[in-house]
């Protein structure tokens, strides 16, 4: 138990000797600062103390932004990479070493647009000033055009006791601003940048591939094509060590003892064979670290003061909750008929080699089956034709003309959007599931 804690060590750094002097707080209270911290971490308000992987693109990207910074040269750079692999925290990372430097903290200004929120070129302008902290100085003034409004803004910059500082622009979503109409933020940043007028670094993060495709050749023409793309090749170990880092406390937690003991039984847990297997189970699965921190969350949402340490049961009830099939818990309220029906369907699609069916297909192929089986009753067509809709109505099934259709609804093509191993899963959990009805499904032919 976290509430047993051992003695202080005699031998103390000045950093515990601080914390030594804060008042002693009851173990709910650290659990409680404990869980918050955590839980903080995991919903991504915090940066992780490290970053695993890409210590390449880290360097590249950090002597960009330096260069900026110290020798007032301007760049413009692009970095892509697949959704989840850490693009954002890569940058906002670099970002905070160099805010955390004395020698260039004062000395730049960070701007954050995004691609999803500023929808036109104008709205970015608008919060640029903001961020810049210029709206005074814009005042009412009246721009003939906008490379004239956004030259004031870095010239406004440049005057008084900002003379000195460089800015850093981080464009999320890039894509996005590429599709503005003109392109006409894009082409003045970059403009900007190569006309060297103000020391300026250009960040676009992006998950297309094919983005430079997409800006049109003037903008082109003044981008300086640097790319930094990243690439998921993390290992089992760095995903456990990365398990581990989002799970232990930092040293500027108040109380150094409960720190101790935390991560402590955070290390050996994740020595368990059972640990160790759910979080390859969930490696095998996928590798994004978006997906780890949700399997985390609902480990650390077990915390409380009659649950306050993490256990094996916890990562493997929060791996059976995460890896639930929601289409096959769907299917666990349908009806038999509805079950028949999706059997139908499954059939024919392994007929038609996943050619699209209609309800007269599907009721020709429940028919078939109910006067071959005297204990299952046919229904009328209206009652089947109603459960099909039912089906519609869950999405288990998809209109292959998207609803637009005038054709009668009996004819209109449908997919079905279960996998066959999802049905045969569905039908061993089935409560009182008719045993003709499992053998039907797992038929290879109707």
């Amino acid at each position: 138990m976290l509430s047993k804690m051992g003695k202080r060590r005699s031998s103390q750094t000045p950093s515990e000797k601080r914390r030594s002097k804060m008042p002693a707080l009851p173990d709910d209270q650290l659990l409680a600062v404990a869980v918050t911290t955590l839980r903080q971490r995991l919903s991504q308000s915090a940066l992780p103390a490290c970053i695993h992987g890409y210590q390449k693109e880290r360097r590249e990207l950090s002597d960009l932004v330096q260069r900026t910074l110290t020798t007032g040269e301007s760049n413009s750079v692009l970095v892509i990479g697949h959704r989840g692999t850490g693009k954002s925290m890569l940058v906002e990372n670099v970002l905070k070493d160099v805010q955390e430097k004395k020698e260039t903290q004062q000395s730049v200004v960070m701007v954050r647009l995004n691609g999803l929120l500023q929808t036109d070129d104008k709205i970015a302008l608008k919060e640029m000033t903001r961020q810049l902290q210029l709206e005074n100085t814009v005042g009412d003034r009246v721009f003939g055009s906008f490379a004239e409004n956004l030259q004031f803004l870095l010239e406004a910059l440049r005057s008084g006791d900002h003379e000195s500082k460089a800015i850093v622009l981080t464009l999320e979503e890039f894509d996005m601003f590429a599709q503005h109409r003109g392109q006409t933020l894009l082409y003045n940043l970059f403009d900007v940048c190569q006309s060297a007028q103000t020391p300026i670094c250009v960040i676009g993060i992006t998950c297309r591939f094919d983005v430079v495709e997409l800006l049109e050749k003037r903008v082109k023409s003044r981008f300086s094509h640097r790319q930094i793309y990243l690439f998921d090749n993390m290992t089992l170990k760095d995903y456990i060590s990365l398990c581990v880092a989002y799970l232990s406390l930092d040293d500027c937690f108040p109380d150094s003892n409960f720190v101790h003991t935390w991560n402590l039984h955070i290390q050996e847990l994740m020595e368990q064979e059972t640990v160790r297997k759910v979080i390859s189970r969930q490696f095998s699965l996928t590798t994004q670290v978006r997906d780890l921190i949700l399997l985390l969350t609902s480990v650390i949402c077990c915390l409380s003061p009659d649950h306050p340490v993490i256990t094996v049961p916890d990562f493997v009830e929060a791996f059976q909750i995460k890896s639930t099939d929601c289409k096959s818990s769907m299917m666990h309220g349908v009806s038999i008929l509805e079950l028949c029906l999706i059997i139908a369907m499954k059939h024919l699609s392994e007929i038609y080699d996943g050619e699209p069916f209609n309800f007269e297909m599907v009721y020709s192929e429940y028919l078939k089956f109910a006067k071959r089986r005297s204990s299952v009753q046919v229904f009328d067509k209206a009652v089947v034709l109603k459960a099909f809709e039912h089906l519609l109505s869950l999405e288990l099934l998809r209109p292959m003309d998207g609803g637009q259709s005038r054709v009668q609804k009996e004819y209109r093509l449908m997919t079905l959007l279960l996998h066959p191993t999802q049905i045969l899963d569905t039908l061993q959990k089935y409560p009182n599931c008719p045993t003709e009805i499992k053998h039907w499904a797992s038929s290879s032919l109707a």
